[in-house]
Order: structure tokens, then sequence, then C-alpha cells
């Protein structure tokens, strides 16, 4: 792979060169960016849950401000990894534009990473996925069960439904502000939020291999991944800088999870310095321990007389690790950049760093202290009730829409519900389809509605048409 088929500025539809010299001095990825932060499917991430749903406080994080951290992660990772190419002459061929381009791109992949999820945070993902398991092989249309009649990909991509599928899905064809071409971002953008370049077919954890843990695209998105894939030179493979997008995610949320936490009472100071004496002192020469750094930080707080030293000690020293833990991602990226370049690469970025250590323990205090809490668990028993009911009245409905059959007066309001947008973009995608690959994109149209809804809208909507006042 060559950076310069890798920071491909090809869009889907190529916009119109005006005769006259343009005034536009921006670059195409910041062209991006500014088609990205005025779409309201990113306005909506706002009112999306990023661990606690529905929180009435004004610190914890949604999608929006977690979004937000990733960018500015991953575009410091960015400017760290391109000077580190360039000053170790990694490549001769890379320049200080394309350092630049580098940073443009993945604050953008930040931004749009999560824009597919549907509400209520992955827990909305899993019950979705749960959802088609349970139903999807007693469903009928026209007499026959609807399993028989999709392909064996078709039903695939709802069996292992995935928001970063959902992402390419959306800002490819569902953004259908102007056109069928939705966002009409760069190849490059595109190519980088695709953390799993494989169909729902190609999933297989038992590789050993990180691109292959989950799907990347639908089947519907096939032929456009296709055409991205080939345009960037990745084919199958990972982009480089989908990397650098996975490592600022990974960051961002694991440490956002423990300080939300702190400040919600799932995990106290004391019990944060407990459980960081279990790193003990592996891999001195790293120079860095996050132990003492904490508990200097708390000695800080005493020493300043701030009202809440512990919480001034987690807060600044969750800062502290994340610059610490940048640094490990640069190492990982240019200490493998070699095996990235060729496609092979199979780990993520902090992987056999001392970061690594630290991340897996982030990881496993949230699943401990946070997810397996019962007032996690009550509010997802909740989130679950919520989107089980939502998708059987939808896909009820949809089954026969557009199809020529008469429909009863429910399942003709239900339609009516679906945003306009959706259902534009769904008879522009069926037109000259087959019957089965209708049917297809007719439950894909629920999942694009459902998926496109906020955490509130979606109690809102779920209360309303069950007479909930």
């Amino acid at each position: 792979m060559r950076w310069e088929q890798l920071l491909s500025t090809k869009r889907s539809r190529e916009t119109s060169r005006s005769k006259y010299k343009s005034t536009d001095l921006r670059s195409e990825f910041e062209k991006d960016y500014h088609r990205i932060i005025g779409s309201a499917s990113f306005r909506r991430l706002q009112d999306k849950t990023q661990v606690f749903p529905l929180d009435k406080s004004d610190f914890i994080r949604t999608r929006l401000t977690h979004s937000l951290e990733v960018a500015s992660l991953g575009k410091s990772l960015g400017q760290n990894i391109g000077q580190n190419i360039i000053s170790e002459k990694k490549d001769p061929e890379f320049t200080q534009q394309m350092k630049e381009d580098i940073c443009h791109i993945v604050e953008c992949a930040g931004l749009i990473h999560d824009i597919g999820n549907p509400p209520f945070g992955h827990y909305g993902e899993t019950a979705i996925r749960e959802w088609f398991e349970e139903n999807l092989p007693e469903l009928e249309f026209e007499g026959q069960l609807i399993e028989d009649i999709l392909g064996e990909q078709m039903r695939a991509d709802f069996y292992h439904f995935e928001g970063n599928a959902q992402a390419l899905r959306l800002v490819t064809k569902l953004h259908y502000l102007v056109d069928e071409h939705g966002m009409n971002l760069t190849y490059a953008l595109l190519n980088t939020i695709v953390k799993y370049p494989g169909s729902s077919l190609d999933i297989n954890p038992a590789t050993g291999n990180i691109k292959d843990k989950k799907m990347g695209y639908y089947f519907a998105e096939e032929s456009m991944f296709a055409r991205i894939a080939e345009t960037t030179g990745c084919g199958h493979n990972r982009h480089p800088l989908t990397y650098i997008l996975e490592a600022a995610d990974d960051l961002a949320y694991k440490t956002a999870d423990i300080e939300d936490a702190f400040v919600k009472g799932f995990l106290s100071y004391s019990t944060l310095i407990n459980e960081l004496r279990k790193l003990g002192k592996e891999n001195p020469e790293s120079g860095y321990n996050p132990l003492l750094k904490l508990e200097q930080l708390y000695e800080r707080g005493i020493g300043k007389r701030v009202d809440h030293p512990e919480e001034y000690a987690v807060k600044n020293w969750i800062v502290r690790i994340q610059g610490f833990l940048i640094s490990c991602a640069t190492e990982g990226f240019t200490s493998h950049y070699e095996e990235i370049m060729e496609g092979i690469y199979q780990e993520d970025l902090f992987h056999g760093t001392f970061g690594e250590k630290l991340m897996d323990l982030l990881g496993d205090l949230a699943f401990r202290y946070v997810f397996s809490s019962s007032a996690i668990y009550r509010m997802e028993v909740t989130e679950g009730t919520i989107l089980n009911f939502l998708m059987d009245k939808f896909v009820h409905a949809a089954v026969n829409y557009d199809t020529g059959k008469k429909m009863d007066s429910t399942d003709e309001r239900m339609i009516s519900l679906i945003s306009s947008n959706y259902k534009t973009a769904y008879h522009y995608q069926a037109e000259g389809k087959s019957k089965e690959e209708k049917l297809y994109l007719r439950l894909l149209l629920v999942t694009d509605y459902v998926c496109g809804m906020t955490d509130s809208y979606a109690k809102r909507l779920y209360q309303e048409l069950n007479g909930i006042i």
C-alpha cells in the first residue's frame, strides 16, 4: 500500500469545477469535516447513549462528546505518527502534506465512527441482533419463510447486525439531502471507518486477526466497499489509518468510562488505587507508573486544599494517562509500520506496549464495576423492551410495504412514521431489484430508521404507541 493512493480524494460524485479559480482553500478532507458537522445525523449523537442512557447529568458523556474526544485524540495520534514516519525516514514518499491530510482524515473518522449506532449504546446493537435471531426464522412473506427467501449473506447481515456497517451505509446512502450519494465523503475517509473489511460471511474471530472479528459492510454496500477498497489500494486489508482510529476510540472510551464511573459513584478512588496495584512495576523502562501518578495527584490536591482531592486526582490522572497512551499507540504504529503497510498486522496499536496492560485493566474495571452492575442491567432490560416493541411493529409493517399487497391500517400508520428521507433512499435502491433484494432492503429500511432514532425519541415513540401519557 502506498500513501499517495491511500489518501484518495475521490468521491462517488465528483464535484463540478468552476472555470474560475476557486476561493475555497480547504483541502478535500477539510471539506469532509464541514459536511459531517453540518449533518442532522451528527447532531443526533448528542442524544444517544455512550454508557449511561437518558442520564440527567450534564457531565456524563454522550455519543456526541465521545465522538469529539475520539476526533481530538485521533488527530493528536495522527500528528505524532506522521511526524515519526518523516523523522525516522520510514517512507521516502511520505510528505508533510500527507501528515496534515492524515490528521484531517482521522479527525473526521472520529466524528462519524459511531454515527450508525442505534439508540441505547452497544446494548442497542445487541438488542437488534437478538431480535433478528429470535424472530427472523419465523417471519413469513407470501406464504414463505423469509429465511428461505433471503440469500445467505442477506440473512447473515441481520444475524450479525453491526453499528460499524451501519455507519458506512448511513454516510454513503442514507443522508439523502442532495442525492443518492449520502454525504459524498472522500474514499480515504470512508475506508478509514471500515474497521472490519469483510462481509457478514467473512466473520471469523478464530483467526486471531483483529480485522476478522466483525463485519464492516452489508450486502447492500458490497459494491460500494469494493470501489472504495480498489481506489485506495487496500483490498480486504485494513486501511492503515483504521488502526489509528481504533486506538483513539479505545483510548477515549476506556479512560472516559473510568471517569464517568467515578463521577456516578460506581468506582471509588480507593478501589481504583487497589486495582492499579495489579499492574505492579512491570516494564519500569516505560518510565511511567500509573499508580504512583494517581497518588501524587491526590497529594497535590491535598496541598492545594481542593474540596475533593480524590476527584481532583482521578480527573487529572485521566488526562495524564491519555498522554501516556498516545505515546504507546504511536510506538505501536511506527514499530510495526512495515506490517501495517503490507496489510498483515493482526493486532491493535497497544499490543506489546506497556499501555496494553493498562488498557486491559481499564476495560476490565469498566466491565466489573459498571457494565455488570444491577443499575445498568435494569436500564438495559428497559431499553431492550423498547427496541423489541419497535422492531416488532415496524418489521411487521415493512414486510408488505411497496409490494402492491393491501396493508392493514396499523401497518400503514407505522410506515407513515418512517422518515421520508429513508423511504426515498429505499425506493432509489430498490429500483430494478429482484423480489428477494427488495425484501432485504425493506428489512434494512426498519434498521435504518431505528438506528437513526435518538434515545429520547425511541422512548417517547414507545410510550405514545403504548398509550402511556
